[in-house]
């Protein structure tokens, strides 16, 4: 019997997934599995959770979805604790499986981890056999190399826009034929290390994680409350559930795919309205490809004090008492304050509140980035590796940004996102 195993990561769904479809193709068994690898659940050298309550907290959720619909289909979710290069390779001897089929990575902890399953696989003459399903153009059908990627965003986006396609959804498979499953098995918050806590009343959203909830989202802010027709406009708003589309949360854990995003809204663009705030989302997804291909081309060095600016000098250093100002809200800058309670309480900020809080860190506060960027790896919902040190590298003037001093002049931001002071008033208890 042809028995193989997928190992699910960040790709925890059944919809648009090419790695689950190709092991279906050339496996007579499947055995889905989820490794909680030990790694993301440590202090990291920054002094952070790697992985904090609330995100934590959604990827359960998102596992239980998983297992629900996996179950639906004929099969299930097996979890594992550990290093998942001894522990997925354990399970493959146990089965006598021959084939792994995993999510390709490309960020540099996740591909040594990736690296290391392969090596242990390769000594018991299984194979790993990973996929690209993370991003909305595929890497295959970029108009130039991952090494020569452009580093200016723009010109990135002007070249495959008019040279490249985007790839059609896989559909969802009817059946997967596994061998028996036990029930599912999930550890506590505890056992990972992690104190529970509740999201703050105030959050925009009542985030949940899974497939299931994700394409309840798309098709709420799509096609039930056309929120999208008015995108745009309404993105850089700081209070409410649909001033942006909050899909972030789930694309960090491929609980949805861009691609399917994409095809919905292409859908919608057909049966209601094509215009500018439909194409600034896809426009977003541009942005959440560049920053994964660029770590991709650029690896190790996102991580660098000086990221990817080999002739540059980064000057600001770690000053613990200060920086404990800015995560508790205390910095006496009321926007700034509002934007990290928000952050601190509920696992989420708004695009425009980030982009403020790491500018006011670094050209303000004169920080050293990345324990920003390790800060926010603990907190979001939606953190994904490329995306946040991506941005982060970027604002602080290390990364892809063309210019090398963008300084953001908070008053004068918090002015105009938030005139009304609305969104301080219900962050700092003013009301």
């Amino acid at each position: 019997m042809n028995r193989t195993i997928i190992w699910f990561k960040t790709d925890l769904r059944l919809h648009d997934n090419e790695t689950l479809v190709r092991a279906i193709e050339q496996s007579d068994e499947i055995i889905p599995v989820y490794c909680f690898d030990q790694a993301h659940y440590r202090t990291t050298n920054w002094g952070f959770q790697k992985t904090g309550t609330f995100r934590a907290k959604f990827l359960l959720e998102s596992l239980i979805d998983l297992d629900k619909n996996l179950r639906a289909i004929g099969s299930g979710l097996i979890t594992l604790m550990g290093k998942p290069e001894i522990e997925i390779t354990k399970l493959a001897k146990e089965f006598n499986v021959q084939k792994v089929f995993a999510k390709q990575e490309v960020a540099f902890e996740e591909l040594q981890t990736q690296r290391l399953v392969e090596k242990e696989l390769a000594r018991i003459h299984c194979k790993l056999e990973t996929f690209a399903t993370s991003t909305l153009y595929h890497e295959q059908d970029l108009p130039f190399s991952i090494m020569d990627i452009p580093d200016i965003f723009t010109n990135f986006r002007k070249n495959l826009e008019k040279e490249s396609k985007i790839r059609a959804v896989f559909a969802k498979p009817e059946r997967i034929n596994s061998p028996e499953i036990d029930q599912l098995n999930l550890p506590s918050l505890a056992e990972l290390g992690l104190e529970n806590n509740t999201i703050d009343k105030r959050a925009v959203l009542d985030f949940k994680g899974g497939e299931t909830d994700a394409l309840k989202r798309l098709e709420h802010y799509l096609f039930k409350t056309k929120s999208i027709s008015i995108y745009k406009e309404t993105r850089n708003e700081l209070v409410g559930a649909d001033y942006s589309s909050k899909f972030s949360a789930w694309l960090s854990l491929g609980c949805m795919s861009a691609r399917t995003i994409y095809s919905e809204i292409k859908k919608y663009e057909k049966e209601i309205i094509a215009n500018e705030s439909t194409y600034w989302l896809v426009f977003e997804l541009l942005w959440r490809d560049y920053f994964r291909f660029v770590m991709h081309k650029y690896g190790y060095r996102f991580f660098l004090k000086n990221g990817i600016k080999s002739n540059g000098t980064y000057l600001h250093h770690h000053q613990r008492e200060v920086f404990k100002t800015w995560i508790n809200g205390n910095t006496g800058n009321d926007f700034i304050d509002a934007n990290m309670l928000e952050i601190k309480l509920t696992g989420f900020m708004s695009n425009r509140g980030r982009q403020n809080v790491a500018s006011y860190f670094c050209n303000d506060l004169k920080l050293d980035w990345r324990y920003g960027a390790a800060y926010f790896e603990e907190q979001l919902i939606d953190y994904d590796v490329c995306s946040n040190w991506g941005n982060w590298a970027y604002l602080a003037g290390v990364g892809n940004d063309p210019r090398s001093n963008r300084i953001f002049n908070i008053e004068k931001q918090a002015n105009d996102y938030d005139k009304n002071k609305i969104f301080r008033n219900l962050w700092l208890n003013k009301m």
